[in-house]
C-alpha cells in the first residue's frame, strides 16, 4: 500500500463523517498517508498487446519463448529479445519504458524468481509531496481506531486460497505487492485472472510499466520464518507455482494521475493481472491448482449496509517482514481524498507496506462473501488501510481482461 509521511522517505500504503477542506487539514492528512508499491494498466478492452505477449519459457534451457509479432513489438520500442532476457531489462532508461496500456509486454525469464529474490523483495521508500492531498477533500469519517493483524494459520491454501504475492522489478529494485484470485466470468471455474492495485504494476504518471510481474500463490504457504525460508527450496516457498503476467490492465485514470507517494489516483488504485505457468501446471489454470477464486462484486452495499470487510496481506514493512500473512477485519468507514474523486473504503488495520493490493472482502450483494476492494493506502503509523470503491471503471477493466481471452 502507499502511504504518506510527515516527513522524506517512506512506503506506499492507502471514517464518522467529517469535512476536511482547509490547506492545514490537508497537509495534516498528507503526513499520515504513503503509497506501497507501484501501478495498473488500462482499461481498453482493444488496447493492443497479445494474450501470449509473456509466452512459457522452452522446455528447461532458460530461453525465452515469444511469437514473432510480439518480438516485433518489442524491436519497435528498441527491445531485443535476447538481450532483455541477459539483463537489458534492468535499464531504466525512461525513453524506454514502455508506458501506455497497449504497451505492456512481460517476457517470462525462467528462474528469475527464485526463493531469495523472493525473499528479498520489498516495497521502495518514498518521499510526499504536499500536492498529493489538498482542497477539498469531501466527506470523510473519523479515523478508525486500530485493528491489529491477525496472522493467518498455515498452512495458508487452507486458509486463504485465494491470497498471494505479485513480485515485479522497479528502477528502485525488487519489489512485492500482495494480490488475490479472482473469477473469470468467459471461464467459469477455470480463471487465470489476479486482482491487486494499480500502484503494483504501472508506475502511474511519472513512470511506466513495472516488470518481470509474477503472481505466486500461497507463498510460504506453510508459515516459515525468515531464518527458515533462508534454506527453502523454491518448491517450499512456492508450492503451487510461479505464475507469469501475460497481459495486465489498470484504469486510464491510474495511468495518467498515479502518485509514488499520497492519494494521487487512489480512488483508481487497482489493476487485473491474467497469468500464465512459468512451468508446466498440468493444463490446470490457476483456479483448479489453488481450489478457489473469489467473484468480484461492483455494485457493493454502502458504508452503512457493511458490517465487516477482511483485508488480507503480506505486510512488508516494519514490524513485519513480508515472509507471512495476516489479516484485518473491520467495519468500514469513508475516505474522500478529492471531492471529485469516488470515496475511498477505510478501516482499522496494523498492515504496512507490502499487504498492498490484498483483497478485501464482505458480503456482496448477493449476500455472499466477494471482493469489494484492494488495499491502496495507509498510514506510516501503520493504523488503518483504505481501497477504492470498485464500480464501472473497475468492472470495465475487469472485463476488458476477461474478454481479451474469452475464446482461449
Amino acid at each position: 500500500m502507499r502511504s504518506i509521511r510527515p516527513s522524506s522517505s517512506t512506503r506506499p500504503s492507502r471514517g464518522g463523517r467529517r469535512r476536511t477542506s482547509s490547506l492545514p487539514a490537508a497537509v495534516a492528512l498528507v503526513s499520515a498517508l504513503v503509497l506501497t508499491a507501484t501501478a495498473c494498466e488500462s482499461g481498453d478492452p482493444e488496447a493492443g498487446g497479445d494474450a501470449s505477449a509473456s509466452a512459457a519459457a522452452d522446455g528447461g534451457n532458460g530461453e525465452i519463448r515469444i511469437p514473432d509479432h510480439i518480438k516485433d513489438k518489442l524491436k519497435e520500442h528498441g527491445i531485443d529479445v535476447d538481450e532483455w532476457k541477459n539483463g537489458a531489462w534492468k535499464n531504466w532508461n525512461k525513453d524506454d519504458w514502455l508506458r501506455e496500456a497497449q504497451d505492456f509486454v512481460n517476457p517470462i525469464i525462467e528462474d528469475l524468481w527464485d526463493p531469495d529474490r523472493m525473499r528479498d523483495a520489498e516495497e521502495p521508500d518514498q518521499g510526499v509531496d504536499e500536492s498529493d492531498i489538498s482542497g477539498d477533500q469531501g466527506v470523510t469519517d473519523p479515523e478508525p481506531r486500530p485493528v491489529e493483524a491477525k496472522a493467518v494459520p498455515p498452512s495458508y491454501h487452507e486458509n486463504a486460497a485465494t491470497a498471494g504475492k505479485v513480485f515485479f522489478d522497479s528502477p528502485q529494485g525488487t519489489m512485492v505487492c500482495s494480490a488475490t484470485v479472482v473469477q473469470d466470468p468467459a471461464h467459469p471455474g477455470k480463471s487465470n485472472m489476479v486482482w491487486t492495485a494499480g500502484h503494483c504494476v504501472h508506475a502511474g504518471k511519472q513512470g511506466g510499466w513495472y516488470r518481470n510481474i509474477a503472481f505466486v500463490p500461497s507463498y510460504n504457504d506453510s508459515g516459515k520464518s525468515t531464518a527458515e525460508l533462508e534454506g527453502a527450496t523454491k518448491e517450499e516457498v512456492a508450492p503451487y507455482g510461479v505464475w507469469w503476467g501475460d497481459w495486465v490492465q489498470t484504469s486510464d485514470q491510474w495511468i495518467e494521475q498515479g502518485g509514488s507517494t499520497g492519494g494521487d489516483g487512489a480512488s483508481y488504485d487497482f489493476a487485473v493481472i491474467h497469468v500464465t505457468p512459468e512451468k508446466g501446471s498440468g493444463g490446470k489454470s490457476l483456479e483448479e491448482t489453488v481450489g478457489s477464486a473469489l467473484p468480484v462484486d461492483f455494485k457493493a452495499p454502502a458504508v452503512p449496509q457493511i458490517e465487516s470487510m477482511t483485508a488480507t496481506g503480506y505486510p512488508a514493512a516494519p514490524p513485519y517482514d513480508g515472509q507471512k500473512l495476516f489479516q484485518c477485519a473491520d467495519k468500514p468507514g469513508r475516505l474522500s481524498l478529492n471531492a471529485s474523486d469516488p470515496t475511498m473504503y477505510r478501516i482499522g488495520c496494523t498492515m504496512t507496506g507490502g499487504s498492498s493490493g490484498g483483497g478485501w472482502v464482505a458480503e456482496g450483494s448477493d449476500g455472499k462473501p466477494a471482493l469489494v476492494s484492494n488495499t491502496s493506502i495507509g498510514p506510516v503509523t501503520a493504523g488503518w488501510l483504505a481501497g477504492p470503491r470498485l464500480g464501472e471503471e473497475a468492472k470495465g477493466v475487469y472485463e476488458a481482461v476477461s474478454g481479451k481471452f474469452a475464446g482461449q
